[in-house]
């Protein structure tokens, strides 16, 4: 299978209009996106602004998914991974994150990590994570809104950028507390 990570530009405001309204999203702050919604979101500059950038996940010639890297002038990106349900759970996630995670860095020279958040319940997304070299860091405790019921807890995850470049992951020290 052959995968390209294109830049997502706002010509294509309705094809990623189309791709967001198109599938479920289970894990993610509101699991139905509509057109209107999507449209209003890439207009306001929410996917290629200033400190936004959007990478379609195209997987032998088809569009898949799409990364959204989001804070970049903060000096800790976060970034956001959707997956058609068609290809989830075949090894896209860990491919795109792997990708990502080089990219940021290769291209970023002052940034010295990445940040991820995912609900609590997503364990795709969560071994993705652990298997790209992050570290769980947080646990916030019911702060996920959830469309059927209490809120979820939202597990963040970090890598650094030396830990990148070394190959390891290095544990956070939970016990630094009185």
């Amino acid at each position: 299978m052959t995968i390209t990570y294109p830049l997502f530009s706002r010509s294509e405001a309705a094809a990623l209009a189309s791709f967001l309204a198109s599938d479920e999203w289970p894990f993610h702050t509101g699991m139905h996106v509509t057109q209107e919604a999507a449209h209003a979101r890439i207009a306001a500059g929410e996917f290629a602004g200033e400190h936004d950038r959007t990478h379609w996940i195209v997987a032998d010639g088809e569009r898949v998914g799409m990364i959204h890297l989001q804070d970049l002038g903060d000096g800790t990106p976060l970034f956001d991974l959707r997956l058609r349900r068609s290809h989830r759970e075949k090894g896209l996630g860990t491919t795109a994150v792997k990708w990502l995670t080089a990219t940021v860095f290769n291209e970023f020279t002052h940034l010295q990590r990445i940040e991820a958040t995912t609900r609590q319940d997503n364990w795709a997304m969560r071994r993705v994570l652990v298997n790209c070299g992050f570290a769980k860091e947080a646990s916030y405790r019911q702060a996920w809104p959830s469309d059927d019921g209490p809120p979820y807890d939202s597990i963040g995850y970090g890598i650094l950028r030396s830990d990148f470049e070394r190959g390891v992951t290095t544990p956070v020290n939970w016990n630094d507390g009185p």
